[in-house]
């Protein structure tokens, strides 16, 4: 009986303790979420019940922008002469000398077909250096393709080739008006596997991805998957317009990890107009000398924007000049 008494003594005197450390060292629940949010233990998800549908439930469906796009896109391959050396010592000796074999395809990437009679327009980089330029098409049809003109530095090119009847394509799209958040596809031949759709959705769209050059780019940015082999091709827009050429990647690896760039459509399709009517594209001067608006600039020049363009100076008899910008003049828009 003393045993039970002193067994049920040390039990109370365990709860009370227990009880009181409790009292003494609890925290609130606002200090108790902050501390599991900066803990590196497992976090502890609540599951959430959306009210919002997503985005398949929403009725949004891509199969239609993708049957009107992926004929409009083409596998382009680039074709070198790799000279052939003697095959043995003996022909060497007989004077044997390096020889062109048949051109062999030293890269590949994409083309939009951007008319009936057979206009591709591709970058230029997959076309650069090429002997030969093999086109082909969604129903493996090949052809030849002959360079129509380029612009390296916007790394746009258009091709054309001769096929027996009209071909599918794709019309061009407003990039001006697309919208950060718009749903996009990709269309193309990463890796090789043809007639690949991706899909995600603009990102930003006026990128510069390299601010310290001289040459000011303006890139929709995307997160629709984009690879090596993707380069040339479509980005559309849910209703299959093209409001973009696919042309690069930012990445560590040299594959897509979420961020991809294409030249707007509208840029694209001035590139060509110039091509087709002039043989190379007609640059306009607005004639002014400066540079983008960001917090260092407008804390050193005390303006009250960090948004635009600086205009530090205009050329004599430019249109900037005759319109009236003078320096010191802010470009928004």
């Amino acid at each position: 009986m003393k045993r039970i008494a002193n067994t049920l003594f040390v039990a109370l005197v365990g709860g009370a303790i227990a009880l009181g450390g409790y009292h003494i060292l609890k925290v609130d629940q606002n200090e108790t979420a902050q501390t599991v949010e900066n803990s590196i233990a497992v976090p502890q998800f609540q599951p959430v019940n959306y009210a919002t549908p997503t985005a398949s439930a929403a009725g949004i469906d891509f199969t239609e922008a993708a049957e009107r796009t992926l004929n409009g896109v083409v596998h382009v391959k680039n074709k070198q002469n790799v000279a052939r050396r003697p095959r043995s010592l003996s022909e060497f000796l007989q004077g044997g000398q390096p020889q062109s074999d048949q051109p062999r395809v030293a890269g590949a990437g994409s083309g939009v077909i951007i008319s009936g009679d057979g206009y591709i327009v591709t970058n230029y980089h997959v076309i650069n250096g090429a002997s030969e330029i093999e086109v082909t098409l969604n129903d493996n049809r090949d052809y030849v393709a002959e360079v129509i003109g380029s612009d390296p530095k916007a790394d746009i090119a258009v091709l054309k080739i001769n096929a027996d009847a009209d071909l599918p394509y794709i019309t061009f799209g407003d990039s001006d008006v697309a919208k950060v958040g718009e749903w996009v596809l990709a269309v193309g031949n990463p890796f090789n596997l043809t007639s690949t759709v991706t899909a995600g959705i603009i990102s930003a769209k006026a990128r510069d991805i390299n601010e310290y050059d001289r040459n000011f780019q303006s890139f929709i940015q995307t997160d629709a998957a984009i690879n090596p082999g993707n380069s040339g091709g479509a980005l559309v827009n849910i209703n299959g317009e093209l409001i973009g050429i696919n042309t690069a990647i930012s990445s560590q690896t040299g594959s897509y990890v979420g961020y991809a760039f294409a030249v707007p459509s509208n840029n694209v399709r001035k590139i060509v107009e110039d091509i087709m009517q002039y043989g190379t594209v007609q640059e306009g001067m607005l004639g002014v000398v400066g540079g983008g608006i960001n917090a260092r600039v407008a804390e050193l020049y005390d303006l009250d924007t960090t948004v635009g363009f600086l205009i530090d100076d205009t050329q004599p008899n430019s249109g900037a000049a005759k319109a009236g910008l003078r320096k010191g003049d802010i470009i928004r828009k």
